[in-house]
């Protein structure tokens, strides 16, 4: 009796892995922290997370009945002025903020005091300093195309956008996540914009069956080669790209066809650029961020959030609920949680075993910030989605808060690209293993699900390759018209498709592709830097290769277009067990079952099989996606249109199963549906 009392207490997390017992304490503490956290912040439970998070309805510049309001918090300052075009960027006493409790600063102004589109910045002053500042919840900043300064600007449209679609739910059965940049979304040379993004790419993103997109570099930032992730205003919209009118506009088209959207959002990390950013906005180069050497992120030259801070918590989490609430962004994806999760960034740290997630060097406070965040998030919007980008491992990330978890929806499954990658690199093509490719995009948490991937824009960077460069090389360049093609590049056309779908095929959550990869996008990506003199040529995506029916691109667009649509159309896929088959390393098979799906592989080079037998749920089977097919750029060397009959064998009868025979070509994959009776 006793043991039951104890074991109904545990939290389903240990429950659901036994390894995990000698660390519950420490779980436990890190949710009771939480809690705790919580009730501080709510008043004990007398308003909601949600009530907390709204600064950027108090802070900032707003247009009231009455006129306007700015307020900012900055408990360093001595003094503040607003400074801009409305007053020739002067210091007057008109425009002088007052300070009121606990830090902040206010000033309200008449209503011609200001006026939309008005350029303007704050004038700081602290003891022994001062400095021209952008305000820390400024909602738009420009940049001044002739001196490259930005600015604060006031947005106030006569007119504000209207989202047509006023409820949407996004379709995560499975979810298909198409990860994409808008100022590279174009064909041209140059910065693309959300209308452009809008009109162009959109229809591809619905024609290829993707039900999600996911967007690269909103936050503004200063660097556009950081790819957004050097973040220095934090509640504005990229204007490189337009307005944020446009952007709403956007995200409301992407709803009414179907498709979420989801934000690449920056809470890890700021751009340490002090006249842009929030890095020193009041003579306190700690209001923000932590003290002495933990202040600086010692690999990616940016500033590192002092998450024990409850206005940094306001701050952040208000940021999440502004983009949700003002935006209709369908939620998130968390950016460089690994180095907030360990006081080493995780850094030089190897994770060998559960210990090393719980021996003291957990950040708790960043620990406490992302379950919050997590928690908000999904009291806004209960069909809301997380994803957190993090390759620790860490126990429980995308696990129920009330489990133990950290409540994040799915985690990016980021073992899958390296191991590509490292396939690719390090084996002959007569040493891949069907038992190890397998067991690699099904090794995960049964209780956390993933976003399994073959390759993101990681690998698309300057100084990483992607999948179909590593496998084509120079020859995407000369021989990938059709007609034209050498060995090598019908080789690479193959196995693309082999990795992909077996990669998409196995997920358990859902699956991701970074624009331009699903047809092998020949360009990595460098954008507009000193050292290409300033060049957009590889900072953009080439459409017009896909869609030239000369050349080889469409084929591996095509292809990917089926095996999405083959995915939507098998509903929760993503839920069904997979249940293997076969796989036999000498012969490189590998096939298994998904609910009425059976996905067969032969990874050979060089062998093709007659009559290859497999036991599967007896009946017939048709076939709906063969890579072999010449309009993906295969040879046509099996009969799809023939429906497979099972042969009966008594030994498995009461298995219910029988043989299928089938004919596997080299460097092929067969997926078949089991027809109903």
């Amino acid at each position: 009796m006793q043991k039951k009392q104890v074991e109904k207490q545990q939290l389903n997390l240990v429950k659901n892995d036994s390894w995990l017992e000698p660390f519950e304490a420490a779980i436990e503490g890190r949710r009771q922290r939480v809690l705790d956290k919580k009730a501080e912040l709510t008043g004990k439970g007398k308003t909601s997370l949600s009530d907390f998070a709204t600064g950027y309805m108090y802070y900032g510049l707003h247009h009231t009945d009455k006129g306007w309001t700015f307020r900012e918090w900055a408990p360093n300052a001595t003094a503040i002025y607003l400074v801009g075009e409305f007053n020739n960027w002067e210091e007057r006493p008109e425009y002088a903020l007052k300070p009121k409790k606990n830090g902040v600063w206010e000033i309200n102004l008449k209503e011609n005091a200001l006026k939309h589109g008005n350029l303007y910045k704050m004038m700081v002053h602290w003891n022994g300093g001062q400095g021209e500042r952008i305000p820390a919840w400024v909602r738009r900043v420009v940049q001044d195309p002739v001196t490259r300064l930005f600015s604060a600007q006031v947005w106030s449209p006569e007119v504000p956008y209207v989202f047509k679609k006023k409820k949407f739910k996004p379709n995560t059965s499975p979810l298909l996540i198409y990860e994409c940049h808008v100022g590279m979304g174009q064909d041209a040379e140059k910065v693309g914009t959300y209308a452009e993004f809008r009109e162009n790419v959109l229809p591809r993103v619905v024609a290829d069956g993707y039900n999600c997109i996911q967007i690269m570099a909103i936050q503004e930032h200063p660097y556009y080669g950081s790819f957004g992730y050097h973040v220095s205003n934090f509640f504005a919209s990229s204007s490189r790209c337009g307005t944020p009118e446009e952007l709403k506009e956007l995200i409301d088209a992407a709803h009414q066809q179907g498709i979420a959207v989801i934000m690449d959002i920056v809470h890890s990390h700021a751009v340490k650029n002090v006249l842009e950013g929030i890095g020193n906005i009041a003579g306190d180069p700690c209001q923000y961020f932590l003290q002495g050497d933990r202040r600086e992120h010692p690999a990616w030259d940016s500033l590192c959030f002092d998450y024990g801070k409850n206005e940094v918590l306001h701050f952040l989490l208000s940021n999440c609920k502004y983009w949700m609430e003002e935006f209709h962004f369908d939620g998130f994806r968390f950016d460089g949680v690994t180095s907030m999760l360990y006081y080493s960034h995780g850094l030089g740290q190897a994770f060998g075993g559960y210990a090393d997630y719980y021996n003291g060097g957990q950040d708790d406070d960043a620990i406490v910030y992302l379950t919050l965040a997590n928690e908000l998030i999904h009291e806004i919007n209960p069909n809301a989605i997380t994803i957190a980008e993090e390759v620790s491992g860490m126990p429980g990330l995308a696990a129920k808060i009330e489990d133990g978890g950290y409540g994040f929806d799915y985690r990016m499954a980021m073992n899958v690209p390296d191991y590509w990658i490292k396939t690719i690199k390090e084996l002959k093509d007569e040493d891949w293993k069907p038992s190890s490719m397998f067991w690699e995009v099904t090794n995960r948490r049964k209780d956390e699900k993933t976003i399994s991937y073959a390759e993101s824009h990681d690998q698309a960077l300057v100084g990483d390759k992607t999948i179909i460069f590593r496998l084509v090389d120079a020859d995407m360049y000369w021989h990938f018209k059709i007609g034209d093609e050498t060995e090598r590049a019908h080789r690479g056309i193959a196995l693309h498709k082999l990795i992909r779908l077996l990669t998409c095929s196995t997920i358990n959550g859902g699956y991701l592709n970074f624009m331009g990869n699903e047809f092998g996008h020949p360009e990595w990506i460098d954008f507009p830097r000193e050292g290409n003199g300033w060049s957009h040529k590889y900072a953009r995506r080439q459409w017009n290769l896909v869609d030239n029916p000369e050349l080889c691109f469409h084929y591996l667009g095509d292809f990917d277009k089926a095996m999405t649509h083959l995915m939507t159309g098998t509903k929760n896929i993503q839920n069904s067990p997979i249940v293997e088959i076969w796989h036999n390393d000498p012969d490189q098979v590998l096939a298994y079952r998904r609910k009425d799906l059976i996905f067969v592989f032969n990874f050979s080079p060089t062998k093709s099989f007659t009559d290859y037998g497999m036991l599967v749920p007896a009946g017939s089977y048709d076939v709906v996606l063969d890579s072999d097919d010449p309009k993906f750029g295969g040879n046509g060397l099996n009969d799809d249109t023939v429906r497979h009959f099972t042969q009966y064998d008594a030994l498995y009868r009461k298995a219910k199963k029988e043989w299928l025979r089938l004919y596997l070509p080299a460097r092929t994959a067969l997926v078949l549906r089991k027809v109903k009776e």
